[in-house]
């Protein structure tokens, strides 16, 4: 009898504290991808206003992928944690600014950790 109800309180005891965890755990990497989406579409439209002044060929492909980049970052679901291609998009994103970043002839090197999150050239 008391090994059933002891598994039955430690039961729900487990499920109360996976529940909080799991909350906090995701709220952490919802922010941490927020920061990292959010910098990308800065650096994008930056550099978007930038070029729109020169208009000769090799600028045109340079806003051809900030164009394709920004797009991108549009239409990623931000408000459905549910979605099942969250990562693939991400991924995408990630390299699509790894590519903007070689055309531009930028290093690229974003780090996210939990003091802060920077983007350095």
């Amino acid at each position: 009898r008391f090994h059933g109800e002891g598994y039955q309180e430690g039961y729900a005891e487990g499920s109360h504290v996976g529940v909080a965890e799991g909350r906090r755990y995701g709220l952490l990497h919802g922010a941490k991808i927020g920061s990292e989406i959010g910098c990308y579409l800065g650096f994008a439209l930056t550099w978007q206003c930038l070029l729109q002044k020169c208009t000769d060929e090799k600028n045109g492909k340079k806003i051809r992928a900030l164009d394709s980049l920004i797009g991108m970052i549009q239409k990623f679901p931000y408000e459905d944690p549910t979605y099942d291609k969250l990562q693939e998009d991400l991924e995408k994103i990630r390299g699509k600014f790894k590519q903007v970043c070689s055309m531009l002839n930028i290093q690229s090197d974003f780090r996210i950790s939990t003091e802060r999150s920077s983007l350095t050239f």
